[in-house]
């Protein structure tokens, strides 16, 4: 080991030994979810509130453990901090306690005084913890609550506990250990051995081998490679890389590290939604204070070799999401993706080899490296070991950021950590379950007969379906699935960058075919049109965005044929959503016969004696809606 290494590796232990030195002279600390979705809630202002309320108190309180900050050496001292996402999100702002553990929900700056107030007894604030609406009970710690009951949180281990613009506490809990090992004990083809071994598939949707596109690049000659990180998620509803991104970002950075190590790439990029403005900034705020700890710059970890890394903002287009495309982008282009091969492997960014991952995927790469193989292996499936995050959202009681072992059923998602199915007003709806859209605009839905249905990347292509990027968006009976595909196919058809005719076109006459039957103008040849044209679009476009974008539509025509075929065959929408196709009609029982309906209808739709119930003719009504307009007793539905 050289000088420079023994030097940085000192300094490196001096940093983790003074952060838990530090900590150690603290009695509590009061962790703030500062997640994106807890922020929107008012969490920074609660921060602000805990911090004064704790010097309200005459408790000495230290924000930042450092030595220079002038409480941070003193014993007894409260610490207040943020973390990333702590998954909970619906329940935010979010605050634990530690080292009691103790999570209060739905907290407001108002509470601070009572939370600190609490910290002195070791009693809890019992209207702030969580209560399990069906039996009512209080759970006073994060493992007593339903929602996280069945999860095993790895990759978001960090995530809602470390503060994420703090280096020292990331290198405190081991960060940078597997990195560091890598570069100084382990060869590239060992590296890439070892991710092959533990079976890591790519987080994003395809579910490609890592270790194989690692090896890939790393056969590749040259002496310049490059790393991307693609966090360019833009599936509606999905937020898991944004809060890994947010949450703990160096451990994106060590993962690519690692996977630089492995091929022998010199430059990385970690490609970032503008419109995750935090997430942005924190994974800026990780590089550069890697950098100047000397493990990214040109001289990794004193071994004389480089790495230089950037962070890069994405122009928003969903499309960007595939990697030729996201390429163009990074190098100053139009996003549009291009004929593969060559692959990235191969050709990639400014013609050099590539490997490209995204943020989960990345994130996972340390923990195999620092717990080995078989610890990663020990859950999951055989051919989907680990975990995965969802972002589950849509008709459950309990929504938020999940992450669950490879091989969990739909029901112990939905029924379990989801807290079941409730009706559109927020009540639980034990028999209200209709499907799961999985995978976002590229995936599919799943069904009651699929409940019991292990989630893994071959289970779910066996149906149809796959894991996608992970959003997880629950319907109950209420909801029409042909307005579901047509929202999905509306949102690819915005997407597409026009470059092929089958995406660029196909999916524009398919939204048209959609909004026909919706409005219910389609007949008998509108439905095998749009199966054929689904299917073209699916077997001749360019790249993963119009292969995938059919999905929804061809997994709803599979499994709810039947709801196509009332809005066809009997102009009639069996969850009462599609208003063209909805029946207008007066309640007998809210009627009190005033007849103002009869008088005011413009086509005399409308008849029944005074004082008694009246009906509508709806053959003859126009739909107006004058007469629900004008009834005081909100007795006319359907319009």
């Amino acid at each position: 080991m050289s000088n420079s290494q023994d030097v940085l590796i000192a300094d490196l232990a001096e940093l983790a030994r003074e952060h838990r030195s530090l900590a150690d002279t603290t009695t509590h600390r009061l962790v703030v979810c500062a997640g994106s979705g807890c922020i929107a809630s008012g969490a920074l202002a609660v921060h602000d509130a805990l911090v004064a309320a704790c010097r309200a108190a005459g408790l000495d309180v230290v924000v930042s453990l450092r030595r220079e900050d002038e409480h941070a050496h003193r014993d007894g001292a409260v610490h207040v901090s943020g973390s990333g996402c702590q998954g909970f999100c619906q329940m935010g702002p979010l605050v634990a306690v530690e080292p009691d553990g103790t999570l209060y929900v739905k907290v407001t700056p108002g509470d601070a005084g009572e939370i600190v107030a609490s910290l002195r007894d070791g009693t809890a604030v019992e209207r702030l913890l969580y209560r399990e609406p069906r039996h009512g009970q209080i759970c006073r710690r994060r493992a007593e609550i339903p929602f996280y009951e069945l999860q095993t949180r790895r990759v978001l281990a960090e995530c809602g506990r470390i503060d994420p613009e703090d280096v020292r506490e990331y290198i405190a809990h081991g960060g940078y250990a597997a990195a560091w090992s890598v570069w100084h004990e382990t060869g590239p083809d060992e590296v890439c051995a070892r991710i092959e071994a533990a079976g890591l598939r790519g987080r994003g949707g395809g579910g490609f081998p890592t270790g194989r596109k690692w090896r890939l690049t790393l056969d590749q000659p040259g002496d310049h490679k490059c790393v991307i990180c693609n966090g360019d998620e833009g599936d509606p509803g999905a937020f898991m890389d944004r809060s890994v991104m947010e949450g703990n970002p160096h451990s994106v950075v060590e993962g690519m590290l690692i996977a630089a190590h492995a091929v022998g790439a010199d430059r990385g990029v970690v490609y970032v939604r503008a419109e995750y403005p935090l997430a942005v900034r924190r994974m800026r705020r990780a590089a550069r204070d890697a950098h100047e700890l000397g493990l990214l710059g040109d001289d990794v970890m004193g071994t004389g070799r480089p790495f230089r890394l950037e962070v890069m903002e994405g122009a928003g287009a969903f499309v960007c999401g595939e990697e030729t495309a996201l390429m163009a982008s990074i190098e100053g282009h139009r996003g549009m993706p291009r004929p593969k091969p060559p692959f990235p492997s191969e050709r990639g960014l400014h013609g050099l080899p590539t490997v490209i991952n995204n943020v989960e995927t990345l994130a996972a790469v340390p923990l195999i490296v620092r717990d080995g193989v078989e610890e990663f292996r020990r859950l999951g499936t055989a051919g989907s070991p680990g975990t995965k995050t969802f972002a589950l959202t849509g008709h459950v009681a309990n929504t938020g950021l999940i992450e669950v072992p490879f091989g969990t059923t739909l029901r112990e998602i939905v029924e379990t950590i989801g807290g079941g199915v409730i009706d559109d007003d927020g009540r639980p709806d034990a028999d209200g379950f209709k499907a799961v859209q999985i995978g976002g605009p590229s995936g599919g839905c799943l069904t009651a007969e699929h409940l019991d249905l292990p989630l893994d990347f071959d289970s779910l292509g066996e149906v149809g379906a796959m894991v996608g990027s992970g959003g997880l968006v629950v319907m109950n009976r209420t909801t029409c699935m042909v307005q579901v595909a047509r929202f999905f196919m509306q949102f690819t058809q915005n997407e597409s960058c026009g470059k092929c005719v089958l995406c660029r076109e196909g999916t524009r006459q398919m939204l048209g075919l959609l909004d026909r039957v919706i409005a219910g103008e389609a007949d008998a040849a509108t439905l095998p049109l749009l199966q054929r044209t689904a299917r073209a679009v699916a077997t001749a476009s360019l790249c993963g965005l119009g292969k995938t974008a059919p999905s929804p539509v061809l997994s709803t025509l599979h499994h709810f044929g039947d709801e196509y075929a009332a809005h066809v065959d009997e102009r009639r929408c069996p969850a009462g959503r599609c208003k063209a196709l909805a029946v207008p009609e007066i309640v007998a029982e809210l009627c009190r016969g005033c007849t103002i309906c009869a008088r005011k209808c413009p086509v005399g739709a409308i008849t029944g004696d005074k004082k008694q119930p009246h009906v509508i003719d709806p053959d003859a009504c126009t739909r107006c809606g004058v007469c629900a307009e004008v009834c005081k007793f909100e007795a006319v539905v359907g319009l």
